[in-house]
């Protein structure tokens, strides 16, 4: 059964595109460096792409994969497969062959929508995978060498500009797959967790609506991209819901291009990470920087560090809004909302989600205790396709494993102290990654840090740093000294590092997640 005020017949398509479009079709809806699109337009554009999979052959509950920058392409073909039943599949425009032929084979993807720049990589999956059509989107389609002469790929506009006035907006049921989402990947492979009609909306309310005060006058820009989890409620269906205009960017993010943007387009709210933050931070030393339109600004992905909170609201005046979310729910279920941001806290369950923090036996733990959090909400995931064993280790009776360790202090605020798999015991107790993570950020030529595990000879752990410092810094035994003697400063020996490693990058998800088991595998020698 459907939550509560959501009917049980429903389809994501015509509440976020057919609805708003009905109600101011001449507003816009997207903006920023590609196509602008009002509200109307988006909803044929929507009906249009809806009438071309159907044309291919694609049926109720066909994954159709899409392989699609940021732009209306993305929300047109998204929102046209949900028209008709089928389900989306989106994932990262500029994965690697064994990346597309892992997502196909996967999620057993029958089409595809593509990006003309991701075909070369894509045409060496698509061979294996059968796919029944495939819609080639981008002004280079037409002239992407061999794509017409295979008989089951159609340009985008060519296909869009067939007659759709046939596309009836399927029957289907809130409780029905919409969509499938590709875990980040920061702790091994990708897993594609299921979602249903009904979880936009409950995200939606919850969370923009209810948590944030998302208006119809506001502008969102989201540094995450839409085939993640946090970006695609950041860019698409939050502003949808409530008729404000959404910019996408389509290259990579770079500092100074986003800053360009903000600049440009004057967004009222702004998603970000952490990560990207401080680059932002790094960036706005020497580029002008004009954040004066942003009325919110929301991280995510991972922990927001106090470091960079403190900094980004003395440079600008913002106080980041930190949030934990996941993609087996859809989006941030414990977050800070405008006005009550603590430094260094994830903040409270936002309403409509319940959390708790258990030991490794399932007993509830006391505030002020390290533990693993469990979640639950009417957004969360319906299942990991394809992997029932896993979906059962991960999701009981309606509760979620987030495979995070947090605790929960008196007043009722989060903190989170690393992924289940990130934490390390030294001397018998718990040393939290971030914690380090953010006294080394406070170090003046530290740009970016990361802390995991390190094995000693004896069988033992001791901590181990990643540390990316600022290009004008000079590395040497010198500053590692420096750095040592900061880091003993403020915090008790058995959380020092032992090792200290300078790197040129430190390896993330497309995401902007840190990779820190790749980490894990290169620590063990002093730098």
């Amino acid at each position: 059964m459907p939550p509560e005020g959501i009917p049980a017949s429903f389809n994501i398509a015509q509440y976020f595109v057919e609805r708003p479009a009905a109600e101011h079709p001449r507003r816009i809806a997207i903006a920023g460096e590609g196509a602008t699109l009002t509200y109307g337009e988006l909803a044929a554009q929507t009906c249009r792409a809806g009438s071309a999979l159907r044309a291919l052959g694609c049926n109720p509950g066909d994954r159709v994969l899409l392989a699609l920058p940021d732009g209306a392409e993305f929300i047109e073909a998204f929102f046209g497969a949900a028209r008709i039943g089928a389900i989306a599949v989106p994932v990262n425009p500029v994965s690697r062959a064994s990346d597309f032929q892992y997502y196909l084979a996967d999620c057993g993807a029958s089409f595809a929508v593509v990006h003309a720049a991701a075909l070369a990589e894509f045409s060496a999956a698509a061979e294996a995978a059968a796919l029944r059509g495939i819609l080639l989107a981008g002004k280079e389609a037409a002239a992407t060498p061999g794509a017409s002469q295979q008989n089951n790929v159609c340009a985008w506009d060519d296909a869009l500009a067939s007659d759709s006035s046939g596309c009836a907006v399927a029957g289907t049921g809130a409780n029905d797959p919409a969509f499938i989402l590709y875990t980040s990947g920061s702790g091994g492979r990708p897993k594609g967790a299921v979602h249903e009609h009904k979880d936009m909306l409950v995200a939606t309310r919850s969370y923009a609506q209810g948590f944030l005060g998302l208006r119809a006058d506001d502008v969102t820009f989201s540094v995450s991209k839409l085939f993640f989890a946090y970006g695609l409620g950041n860019a698409m269906y939050f502003p949808l819901s409530v008729g404000a205009t959404t910019v996408l960017n389509p290259d990579r993010p770079r500092p100074g291009p986003v800053l360009e943007i903000v600049a440009r387009q004057r967004p009222t709210v702004f998603f970000s990470v952490p990560t990207f933050y401080a680059a932002l931070l790094a960036e706005s030393e020497n580029t002008p920087a004009d954040f004066s339109s942003v009325r919110m600004a929301i991280s995510a992905g991972e922990p927001l560090p106090a470091e960079i909170f403190e900094r980004f609201r003395s440079r600008f005046g913002i106080e980041i809004l930190d949030g934990i979310g996941s993609t087996e729910m859809l989006h941030i279920f414990i977050g800070t909302s405008p006005g009550a941001a603590k430094p260094g806290s994830c903040g409270v369950p936002v309403p409509g989600y319940q959390a708790r923090i258990l030991d490794d036996g399932g007993a509830e733990l006391s505030p002020g205790k390290i533990g693993n959090l469990w979640v639950r909400g009417e957004s969360a995931f319906a299942e990991y396709w394809g992997k029932p064993d896993l979906t059962a280790r991960t999701k009981r009776d309606g509760w979620v494993s987030t495979g995070d360790k947090f605790l929960q202090q008196p007043d009722g605020y989060f903190h989170y102290c690393g992924r289940a798999d990130d934490m390390m015991k030294v001397s018998g107790m718990w040393v939290s990654p971030g914690e380090v993570e953010n006294i080394l950020l406070g170090h003046p030529n530290v740009l970016e840090a990361a802390v995991v595990a390190a094995p000693r000879e004896d069988g033992l752990t001791r901590p181990a740093a990643f540390i990316v410092i600022r290009p004008e810094a000079a590395a040497g035994h010198e500053f590692l000294h420096e750095l040592q003697e900061f880091v003993r400063a403020r915090l008790p020996a058995f959380k020092c590092p032992q090792e200290i490693h300078l790197v040129a990058e430190l390896p993330k998800t497309a995401t902007g997640k840190i990779q820190r088991f790749r980490l894990r595998n290169r620590a063990g020698s002093v730098t």
